[in-house]
């Protein structure tokens, strides 16, 4: 049997065993809008929990635009220029209109990579465009501290704006549970202190931050609290577009509203298709990491490590195609998997248990020894170097259907699962009654 796995910009195609037993888990088919953009001028003139964006736009000068950056397929270029052609229509002078992209501690995108963040040459030429910078200070506001002691700094042009509206995806996040709404401005637009407090290992480590999970998820809900935070400091409510895709990448779903209120009426909407359930647990399990641009470094690969966790036997082989063109990732991200390397994961998690910053991406390191307790990780990349391979902490193999005959071999069961858009499924087991 042959299955395409998401790789890169195209698709890798895997063969398993003829006599194996193959479960491809796939999301549920979902509807696509016939007609984006009408879909996005409804959703505008159709707002969640909130008034129309005229009356909303009334009183205010200026406007703040949050995009998510280019680890994320965001429809940029259906709904950015009518949302801010809207915004005009209601008073609003381009001059006083910002995009600002949400790195969070990613690179800036600059260049050609900005193009296609954004997807629209009439926005990039209207309004000013910016990334956001968490390591510089000046560029953030400090609003205090949440209740368990993380520091809210967050981008002041956003804090400033008169109207603040984030926009963005709505698809499993293997910490949050769901991408998207408060996520996009914490860690989105956050300072560096913020988000590496966000990423500690009290966080990390808790049993409820989990993907496609909200209720009991500390994470969520430290996310919420810095929300409610900055709405009290602004004396108003902050604002959302939110969309979700299908694996192709056509637009499903598109709201508009108050920033929470939109986000959980579009994860109620997301859920119903991105977890599937499975009779059992397995001892081969197939993945990838989505394909581009998630699958552009292996810090963004591990996520393809954490999804699958719910279905792995002990002891359980896990076989992961990620292109990596871009190599392994930041130069803090090298350390921290060096620091791997030469010391061990039990050595490694003890050393990040009590801290109270993570260091910068360090926790993509620990997700991926969660996912470690449980499997074989067995990695098929084409863009690693061999210096970058042995940073991985993982087993490098070069043929996906060489690993997947060696696994069905070596555990005696012929039960293989492929999930072929990798950490965008998110497989559950459930025993059958």
């Amino acid at each position: 049997m042959k299955v395409d796995l998401l790789y890169g910009k195209s698709v890798l195609t895997v063969t398993c065993p003829a006599k194996a037993e193959v479960t491809v888990i796939r999301k549920p088919p979902m509807p696509t809008l016939a007609n984006p953009g009408l879909a996005v001028i409804n959703a505008l003139s159709q707002p969640v929990g909130c008034d129309s964006l005229p009356h909303l736009v009334a009183d205010s000068r200026s406007v703040c635009i949050l995009v998510c950056d280019v680890t994320r397929p965001v429809p940029n270029h259906v709904f950015l220029r009518p949302l801010i052609e809207a915004l005009t229509r209601s008073g609003i002078l381009l001059e006083r209109i910002t995009v600002l992209v949400a790195t969070g501690l990613h690179r800036p995108n600059e260049g050609d990579e900005l193009a296609s963040v954004i997807g629209d040459d009439w926005v990039l030429k209207n309004v000013r465009v910016v990334n956001h910078d968490a390591r510089n200070d000046e560029q953030h506001i400090d609003l205090g501290f949440t209740s368990r002691n993380t520091p809210i700094r967050l981008d002041r042009r956003f804090v400033e704006a008169d109207l603040g509206i984030a926009t963005g995806l709505v698809e499993p996040h293997f910490m949050a549970g769901y991408s998207g709404g408060r996520k996009v401005v914490a860690p989105g637009i956050a300072h560096a202190d913020t988000i590496r407090t966000l990423h500690s290992a009290r966080f990390m480590e808790d049993p409820g931050c989990v993907q496609c999970n909200l209720e009991g998820n500390p994470l969520h809900a430290e996310q919420l609290e810095i929300i409610g935070t900055l709405k009290q400091h602004k004396g108003r409510d902050l604002l959302a577009l939110n969309t979700v895709i299908d694996d192709e990448r056509r637009l499903s779903f598109i709201n508009f509203g108050e920033i929470l209120a939109s986000h959980l009426e579009s994860v109620a909407f997301a859920d119903q298709y991105s977890t599937v359930s499975t009779p059992k647990r397995y001892s081969t399990v197939v993945t990838s990491a989505a394909g581009y641009p998630l699958d552009q470094t292996y810090y963004q690969t591990v996520k393809g490590m954490v999804t699958p966790m719910g279905i792995l036997a002990q002891d359980a082989n896990l076989i992961i195609a990620s292109e990596c063109a871009e190599g392994l990732g930041s130069a803090a991200y090298r350390a921290s998997q060096e620091r791997l390397v030469l010391d061990g994961p039990a050595a490694f998690r003890a050393g990040i248990l009590n801290k109270r910053l993570a260091d910068i991406d360090e926790w993509e390191t620990e997700m991926q020894l969660k996912s470690q307790r449980f499997a074989n990780v067995k990695l098929y990349s084409t863009g690693l170097s061999d210096d970058e391979r042995g940073l991985t902490g993982v087993e490098i193999i070069d043929s996906v259907d060489t690993a997947i005959e060696d696994s069905v071999r070596t555990t005696g069961d012929a039960a293989i699962a492929v999930i072929p858009e990798g950490p965008y499924v998110v497989p559950r087991f459930q025993a059958q009654s």
